[in-house]
């Protein structure tokens, strides 16, 4: 890790999902964490673990007042998130 003045930067960080894509907004937050992380030239990682496998899922029928996860996942990957399950 480097540093800035007092600051203590992140090279990477993985944040691991493992929740269902919906029900609350907690997938959503990690998925904007995550592309909060990538303005700050932190490299991101996202493990989909258990029920957050769902997270990447395709033609997902999104609940009234929920983001598509799968297409944050996609956004995200084209700006050099790496994903694993």
């Amino acid at each position: 890790m480097g540093l800035r003045g007092d600051e203590e930067l992140m090279d990477k960080l993985t944040i691991v999902i493992q929740d269902a894509p919906y029900g609350s907004e907690k997938v959503y937050n990690a998925l904007r964490y995550a592309s909060a992380l990538l303005t700050q030239q932190v490299a991101v990682n996202v493990f989909l673990l258990a029920d957050g496998v769902g997270v990447a899922k395709n033609h997902q029928k999104t609940p009234t007042g929920y983001y598509n996860t799968a297409d944050m996942l996609r956004q995200l990957i084209a700006k050099g998130v790496k994903v694993k399950t």
